[in-house]
């Protein structure tokens, strides 16, 4: 759980630097690049006192590995990552307030790392999601996720999880488009575990299975279904406007 992660991009920076500056280990800015937004992310670098090192486009670009960096490169602690026996232990000393999102097979990276962010501004407790056949936090995923610091368990078999969540007292309310029980009409209240599927099939027979409950979101246009984060946007903030 402590281990360094790289952060790039302006708006990954910036959002980190307001909202965990405390996780900065150091910062690399390209040298000789005069940008506004880059010049505001130098300000917020000096006041929380953090060592900066300049270096030349072509450092910058290795060090990112293709990704676009924008001139801005972060070192950051790493503190999202969770072993599965951490996650019950978090599980159990969060009681009544846990609040888990549960991914299972969402493969693309983008995806995952925009529900991270919403998971991060809902308070969500942890994200769960399978290690086989499923996104892991690659720096797509992270740099879309913008700084999100929700702790990230990635399961080996996520029915067994499943099970094991709801002998310590988690519901499960898993998302299906055929479920006749509306968003709406759901309690989410109590210890609650959130399931949503992968983009092209959603959530799978056994991870059905294990759910207590399942709900769909109510659609009036011509799109069948939502992407997989603005789906987890809709539900985890009615979950949150409930349990306010």
């Amino acid at each position: 759980m402590s281990e360094k992660e790289l952060i790039f991009g302006l708006h990954a920076a910036a959002h980190i630097l307001e909202s965990a500056p405390e996780k900065v280990l150091a910062a690399f800015l390209q040298d000789g690049r005069n940008d506004q937004r880059l010049e505001q992310v130098q300000q917020a670098l000096e006041v929380c006192g953090c060592h900066v090192t300049t270096l030349p486009k072509n450092r910058l670009d290795r060090l990112a590995d293709g990704g676009r960096h924008q001139g801005v490169i972060l070192e950051v602690r790493g503190s999202s990552a969770l072993s599965e026996p951490e996650l019950m232990e978090l599980v159990q000393s969060a009681g009544n307030d846990v609040l888990l999102l549960i991914l299972d097979g969402v493969q693309d990276p983008r995806n995952l790392g925009a529900c991270m962010r919403v998971a991060d501004g809902v308070g969500v407790t942890a994200v769960v999601a399978p290690k086989n056949r499923a996104a892991g936090m690659t720096v797509s995923a992270k740099k879309v996720a913008s700084g999100a610091a929700v702790p990230f368990v990635q399961v080996t078999n996520l029915a067994r999880c499943l099970r094991s969540l709801k002998d310590v007292g988690v519901w499960l309310t898993g998302t299906s488009d055929t479920a006749r029980e509306s968003l709406y009409e759901s309690n989410f209240t109590g210890p609650m575990g959130i399931v949503l599927g992968g983009e092209e099939k959603g959530i799978r027979r056994l991870t059905t299975e294990a759910c207590d409950a399942l709900i769909s979101i109510p659609m009036k246009g011509q799109v069948s279904s939502l992407n997989v984060s603005v789906a987890a946007a809709v539900v985890l903030y009615e979950a949150l406007r409930q349990r306010r």
